[in-house]
């Protein structure tokens, strides 16, 4: 299974290399267009499409949050301040009319951890997301997919992530360990209209999407971009950035965005590698509020559908608020995130809270260190372990985890556009005195990976 992992992460180099090797001729494409004067639109000057793409290709910083929305670099239509890096870690080029883009992250990791319920496991998260873009006027078309071979790189349908819970592997409940993404983590068109210098209409519809609750999901939150595993809290915070059927509407004015959403409720089945579907039973509503270059904040509220396949009758109200705060240094980036979330079981009133408080400081260039301090609700399913649920089994709340994570990497290669670095991270938990028999008192886990990515 060692080779399969290896293999991922010669398949990821292979990829970004014939990426780079695109590269000098859509960049000769986009110097093609260099001096293009501007064109007239309603009565007002506009730089010409090409202009506009060769600006994006020379790393221009969005000024205001509309140009942030238009950059389209997070997940779903989710947002992070306006001086978030994205695009430095971007292959970016042209072709034609269309601005391409290939952004990724993968890690090859080797976990240990301590305690009765602890494990090792050596696996590969990781995800890649190729974009074009299309501007005409005042509109703008988005193409965007984003997959993962999680499927074949986290075997046994888990990876070791103590105290989580939440969805099944093989028809049981998975506890202590975070399923892997599915291959098609997002298929979606992404459309704007600028009705103004200060307005933005936006749509986005996707087979598979993100709908508007939460914050940016943390595979692509800048404050957690180097840490390899996923957070205890992704059920009650962001574990919708992979939902069927999604349709989100938006409108952006200065510094703020409402959007609503519809969607399908269920989370992902087991079957990882399909395209799943439903019905729009699902709904979400966001306010995104940007009130400088480097802070964002959200408040979303979403009534989900049966979300989870082992209670099918329950129903789910979520409600997050987050807040990021994002920083340029002369040769780093500090980016940290503040994250509630909250979950209410509507047939029975059950309801888990979780808290996450992440940052991560880039310096020296190469060089990069990070924490996650987190509390999140536990619910007594997670004392049944991965055995079948006893009948007549009645889910409800048990105690809080906490975990504490600091990290470090290092860049050691950068060539032909791909970032390497290797690192580590250490976890300690607080268990809830409930737990403490079943996990001991202070279980530990270690993480070693490898971590690649196409950078500028």
């Amino acid at each position: 299974m060692r080779l399969l992992s290896i293999s991922a992460a010669v398949l990821f180099m292979a990829a970004s290399a014939g990426a780079q090797d695109a590269m000098p001729n859509m960049q000769h494409d986009a110097m093609q267009h260099e001096n293009h004067a501007p064109m007239q639109h309603n009565g007002m000057q506009m730089p010409s499409m090409s202009a506009d793409m060769h600006a994006l290709m020379q790393q221009m910083q969005p000024k205001s949050f509309i140009e942030d929305v238009l950059r389209h670099a997070d997940s779903g239509t989710s947002a992070q301040p306006n001086s978030t890096p994205a695009q430095k870690y971007m292959l970016m080029g042209m072709k034609g009319e269309w601005m391409l883009m290939l952004h990724a992250n993968a890690f090859v990791n080797d976990t240990q951890q301590s305690g009765p319920r602890g494990a090792d496991k050596f696996f590969s998260t990781n995800w890649i997301m190729p974009m074009a873009q299309r501007r005409w006027g005042r509109q703008q078309l988005t193409l965007r997919a984003m997959f993962s071979l999680e499927p074949a790189t986290v075997t046994d349908q888990r990876y070791p992530l103590l105290f989580q819970q939440g969805e099944t592997a093989h028809g049981l409940p998975i506890a202590d360990g975070q399923h892997p993404h599915d291959f098609f983590m997002e298929l979606a068109a992404l459309y704007d209209v600028k009705l103004s210098e200060r307005t933005l209409l936006s749509f986005y519809v996707a087979p598979h999407g993100d709908p508007a609750v939460g914050p940016t999901a943390y595979p692509h939150r800048m404050s957690a971009f180097e840490n390899p595993v996923g957070t205890l809290g992704h059920h009650q915070q962001d574990s919708t950035h992979i939902a069927n059927d999604v349709v989100t509407a938006g409108v952006t004015h200065r510094a703020v965005r409402v959007e609503a959403s519809g969607f399908h409720g269920r989370e992902p089945d087991e079957k990882r590698w399909n395209i799943d579907s439903g019905k729009l039973d699902s709904w979400s509503a966001r306010v995104t509020v940007q009130p400088g270059q480097n802070w964002s904040s959200q408040y979303s509220y979403a009534r989900i559908k049966s979300s989870e396949s082992l209670f099918p009758d329950e129903d789910q109200e979520r409600m997050t608020a987050s807040a990021m705060y994002n920083r340029p240094l002369a040769k780093g980036n500090w980016a940290s995130s503040l994250v509630w979330g909250r979950t209410r079981d509507l047939a029975e009133n059950h309801v888990a809270n979780s808290y996450l408080l992440e940052s991560t400081l880039q310096f020296a260039e190469r060089n990069s260190v990070w924490t996650r301090i987190e509390n999140a609700a536990r619910t007594n399913e997670l004392l049944n372990g991965e055995k079948p649920l006893p009948v007549g089994f009645h889910e409800e709340p048990l105690t809080h985890v906490q975990a504490y994570t600091f990290g470090y990497d290092r860049e050691v290669s950068r060539a032909a556009h791909l970032s390497v670095a290797m690192g580590a991270q250490v976890t300690a938990y607080g268990v809830g005195k409930p737990l403490q028999s079943t996990y001991g008192e202070h279980p530990v886990g270690v993480n070693l990976f490898v971590r690649l990515r196409p950078i500028k």
